[in-house]
């Protein structure tokens, strides 16, 4: 028995994708679609899977293209591309969380005149020493 296949708009329906974002995958080899006659593209159950992981990457791992392209050619060393993933996901959290205590207090401070005011900011900031 032949396995089932999905045409290429039904994927795109269910995974809220546009037609031409599964045809630049499948030009940069993420994804490789069944031919039928007249060319349209089909997708068995494997290359569902990888369309769900693709998008799923893109969303929450941050992953642009590159990133995913990456990440899927490395094969069985794959723990190792998701470890890095994950030490620059926490990298950029603690610059988010830098950011938002520093415009938290900088909301209260009370220093509305102008920003560079504000002693927190200039206890934090390191200027060079003016000379005389």
């Amino acid at each position: 028995m032949a396995e089932a296949l999905t045409p290429i708009r039904a994927v795109a329906d269910h995974f809220g994708l546009p037609l031409s974002t599964l045809h630049y995958w499948e030009r940069r080899g993420l994804i490789a679609p069944l031919r039928r006659a007249g060319g349209q593209r089909w997708y068995d159950t494997d290359q569902l899977y990888r369309i769900a992981l693709i998008k799923h990457w893109r969303e929450t791992g941050l992953m642009g293209i590159e990133d995913v392209a990456a990440l899927l050619a490395t094969g069985p060393g794959w723990q190792e591309a998701v470890t890095e993933r994950l030490a620059e996901i926490e990298r950029r959290r603690a610059a988010l969380d830098a950011a938002h205590a520093y415009l938290t207090h900088l909301l209260a401070c009370p220093h509305e005149t102008s920003p560079e005011d504000c002693p927190g900011f200039r206890e934090r900031v390191d200027v060079p020493v003016a000379r005389p």
